[in-house]
């Protein structure tokens, strides 16, 4: 099943879930900044939620926000009954440190599973997980290859593998060219999120069986690119665009169900 199918299909599932609550989940977007990535992330995360029937709303704060207004903003809806979960988009200006940001939102209301004390895995790790589920791609004793090592992706992508009882590995842009080579040339399962468009060409050896998540995106005049080149010599490989991107959609949709379940137990 396609990355495409898959996200449809959840969405079914969701939508008619949903459909027979009685109270919507509801959800709220901060946005500090004009990012083109983010303003898209965005109107996709509002467009995921109309389909499915839960209430959302984008609070958006001009770019010249501090750092204590934005902060008691998140006060305010850490303590809002209303309101199930909500996420604050990143980037953030300058100004604002976004560790604290992270921190302050309830682990309670972490849609996006930041927080060091949420009880949710970070959307994208997790929607990634929930896909090679859907594929009965066998992940117990499997060579895990995490390119990548940021603190949003690469390292709760370990975290999640090891916990699927993957032998996982992490490289990154320091790694020497033959010891890259080498680690691909053995994985079963690669994702990749290091920001290098077709960083994973034809120049390396893959396994036939071998499964590619191709997490990176990147644009220029011919479109958006991924840390892949298209269509490798292995058995699944994801599409940018319309591949992870979706996956994490779905992935925040799913966490803040979660959350309202706990909320209206």
């Amino acid at each position: 099943m396609t990355v495409k199918e898959y996200v449809k299909a959840r969405k079914e599932e969701i939508k008619a879930y949903v459909s027979n609550l009685e109270l919507k989940p509801h959800f709220v977007v901060i946005q500090v900044n004009e990012d083109a990535g983010s303003n898209a992330y965005v109107k996709g995360k509002l467009k995921d939620s109309d389909e499915l029937g839960i209430k959302a709303d984008l609070i958006k704060l001009p770019l010249d926000t501090s750092e204590e207004e934005l902060l008691s903003l998140i006060d305010k809806l850490n303590n809002d009954s209303s309101i199930d979960g909500f996420i604050v988009q990143m980037p953030l200006p300058k100004q604002i440190n976004e560790e604290k940001v992270k921190l302050a939102v309830s682990p309670l209301k972490d849609v996006d599973g930041f927080h060091p004390l949420s009880p949710l895995n970070p959307c994208t790790p997790q929607g990634i997980i929930n896909y090679l589920h859907s594929e009965n791609i066998e992940m117990c004793g499997a060579n895990a290859l995490v390119i990548g090592r940021s603190n949003i992706v690469g390292k709760p992508m370990a975290k999640l593998l090891l916990k699927e009882n993957c032998n996982v590995t992490i490289v990154h842009s320091k790694t020497k060219f033959e010891d890259m080579a080498r680690y691909i040339a053995n994985a079963d399962i690669i994702v990749i999120a290091i920001g290098r468009q077709a960083f994973l060409d034809n120049k390396y050896t893959y396994k036939d069986s071998a499964v590619i998540i191709d997490v990176g995106i990147s644009r220029d005049e011919t479109g958006l690119h991924g840390d892949a080149l298209p269509n490798l010599p292995v058995k699944l490989q994801t599409p940018v665009p319309g591949g992870v991107g979706l996956l994490t959609r779905l992935a925040l949709m799913e966490n803040l169900i979660k959350i309202y379940n706990k909320n209206h137990q």
